[in-house]
């Protein structure tokens, strides 16, 4: 009988939920509306970052007169907005999630993003779907480091190495084998480098609690690929 993990810690943007469309909508207004210039491949560098770090890349790069809190402010304010008339699910991710709760296995949120971009997405999910939610504004670290997975499976009372990750971008997988944890890997707007500890789904559709299981069995040292499987 394969052993089910001891808790799944889930990042958010681009995994739970496609929202990097709203944040580059939201740069992009905001290059407008201060004169500065944006690019594609400017917000692509950003999937996965602490946000305080984002807020300061921005400023240095779209060129304007903005603090990086008051950068950020306003990319919340936008795309807030946006998540509060729809929130955009990545396929299988909710079905995964209530299978999980169904076979007992606790799930952590592990965001960057912050409280008040978190809790509108929170409301339309079951009050007890997430038993830990960690997010950008409660870490003093944010992804590449570990610290923000160190800090959901502490307060899940577990070690980081009996805990799977999922993820959308190389910034959050690193953060998680850092921690200890096994990744699944399901990119989507930005690679993500295979290594230690990563296995790869092209998505979450038609995954459970055992398919998960059956993936990241044994990948402690290796890499295992579902996308051509």
């Amino acid at each position: 009988m394969t052993t089910l993990p001891a808790a799944v810690l889930w990042d958010m943007d681009g995994t739970l939920v496609d929202t990097e469309p709203y944040w580059i909508e939201t740069e992009y207004a905001m290059a407008e509306k201060y004169g500065g210039t944006w690019s594609h491949e400017h917000a692509m560098n950003l999937v996965g970052n602490a946000l305080l770090a984002s807020g300061d890349y921005i400023r240095v790069h779209m060129g304007i007169d903005r603090t990086p809190q008051q950068i950020v402010d306003e990319l919340l304010d936008g795309v807030v907005a946006r998540v509060e008339v729809d929130v955009p699910w990545r396929p299988g991710a909710r079905e995964l999630l209530t299978d999980l709760h169904a076979q007992g296995v606790p799930c952590a949120l592990v965001t960057m993003s912050w409280q008040r971009f978190v809790a509108p997405i929170l409301a339309r999910l079951p009050a007890d779907t997430f038993s830990v939610v960690v997010t950008g504004d409660r870490v003093e670290l944010g992804k590449p480091h570990p610290e923000p997975y160190l800090t959901a499976a502490a307060e899940l009372g577990l070690a980081a190495k009996d805990c799977v990750a999922i993820e959308d971008s190389n910034t959050g997988a690193t953060s998680a084998v850092a921690a200890g944890c096994t990744v699944l890997c399901v990119p989507h707007h930005v690679p993500i480098l295979e290594g230690e500890r990563r296995v790869f789904a092209e998505s979450l559709s038609g995954m459970d609690a055992a398919g998960l299981t059956r993936l990241v069995t044994g990948a402690t040292g290796e890499v295992r690929d579902a996308r051509n499987t």
